[in-house]
């Protein structure tokens, strides 16, 4: 588990890298800008645009050996698109334009990675430690939720939101060093590898990895109607500034350290698919309490952290339990294309639920939006009675299942 150290240690940088331009690209362009609703539900959308093509992603992945030389490069592309923007803000371009475009940018790094990433992934972790290490990774995750926002809230009213980018251009190059720094190795390319289609009814006819999908392309899909303009609500229905906002949702986040800590001591007692079934409600229903925020500013901000912690707890619980699940069950050489397919189906989802977060938010407001929001991503759940995954109690119960896929020509 050395090598798989190294590559929790890069994720871990990254991801602090990732809650800085998280609150600083839509306050660049609601605060710099002046970019209405639609547009900062634009820019959420573009972030995640790139996922539409993840299915092709997959499928060019599953015939590359070289997983890590991917990822290496995914981590350069983002980090590249990041430099941008400090650069144009010191010489006083910076536009709507450019920061679509690195939305768009890093959003195709970040397909690359995920691409590559669970398969390589499998070679770095045994199946008995699926669990583990997807709580290990998720711990870091939170930990960044945690203390990323608040650092980057007060990195943005220190440096601007522009300068203060530079944080996750840097945390892209040092994952990038740690993913050198462990061996190089190929991946078995499988000879009847398919393609896209191959991959697409692999996922369709697979009973875990269809209730899956649907789960969460429904979650995403309602979330990020929320998130497009969480911080917007934050900084322009509420008034709250900068640190403030930061500090309210890393509070929020160490529902998420929690959530990721006890969720395989969960798991052994309860079982993995409830844990997913929890997950799936405890994730989207906590919105509501945001959404009705009111009163001084103090009370505002702490109500928003509660509603994170909750929702931050959920997230890290379903995840945990559904990816290792995902890991089990999903052929070798299919993962990468599974993995494609669920970033072009679910992924895909985000940036939809972005653009009609914005337009909802633009016209029926939007506290009315999250709490839209919030209703339709707890019905994800309808989605997993039907499956065998409620009833999995442990990763040792399930194996990839003989599941007919029709070799294309």
């Amino acid at each position: 588990m050395n090598d798989f150290r190294k590559l929790w240690t890069g994720d871990l940088i990254s991801q602090f890298g990732d809650r800085v331009s998280e609150l600083a690209l839509p306050l660049i362009a609601v605060a710099t800008l002046a970019a209405s609703p639609a547009q900062v539900g634009l820019l959420t959308a573009a972030v995640w645009a790139p996922n539409l093509l993840g299915v092709l992603a997959g499928a060019w992945v599953d015939r590359r050996p070289h997983r890590r030389s991917i990822m290496i490069g995914a981590d350069l592309l983002r980090a590249a698109a990041l430099f941008s923007l400090p650069i144009a803000h010191w010489f006083g371009v910076i536009t709507l334009t450019q920061l679509f475009a690195v939305a768009l940018l890093s959003g195709a790094g970040q397909v690359l990675s995920m691409a590559a990433y669970q398969s390589f992934f499998v070679t770095l972790v045994p199946p008995s430690r699926y669990v583990e290490a997807n709580s290990k990774l998720n711990i870091s995750r939170s930990a960044s939720f945690s203390a990323g926002p608040a650092i980057g809230g007060y990195l943005i009213q220190l440096l601007t939101a522009p300068v203060a980018v530079i944080v996750d251009a840097f945390s892209f190059l040092a994952s990038a060093l740690f993913l050198s720094r462990i061996p190089s190795s190929s991946t078995p390319v499988h000879a009847s590898a398919g393609g896209v289609r191959h991959g697409v009814r692999y996922v369709f006819e697979h009973p875990y990895l269809r209730a899956a999908l649907a789960c969460v392309t429904t979650l995403n899909f309602f979330t990020f109607i929320a998130q497009a303009l969480a911080v917007l609500f934050a900084s322009r229905t509420l008034g709250l500034p900068a640190g403030v906002i930061g500090l309210a949702f890393g509070l929020g986040a160490l529902g998420g350290l929690a959530g990721a800590a006890v969720a395989p001591r969960l798991a052994q007692r309860y079982g993995v698919g409830r844990l997913v079934l929890l997950g799936s409600i405890l994730f989207p229903a906590p919105i509501a309490i945001m959404a009705l925020a009111t009163g001084p500013h103090w009370l505002e901000a702490t109500i928003i952290a509660a509603g994170e912690a909750l929702s931050a707890a959920g997230v890290m619980i379903f995840d945990i339990n559904l990816n290792s699940i995902q890991t089990a069950v999903t052929a070798d050489h299919m993962r990468s294309r599974v993995s494609g397919v669920f970033s072009t189906i679910n992924y895909g989802s985000r940036p939809l639920g972005a653009v009609i977060g914005g337009l909802l938010g633009s016209w029926i407001g939007v506290r009315p939006t999250l709490l839209l929001a919030a209703a339709g991503g707890a019905l994800c759940c309808l989605w997993l009675f039907p499956s065998p995954i409620p009833r999995i109690r442990s990763l040792s119960e399930v194996g990839s299942p003989p599941v007919l896929v029709h070799n294309e020509a």
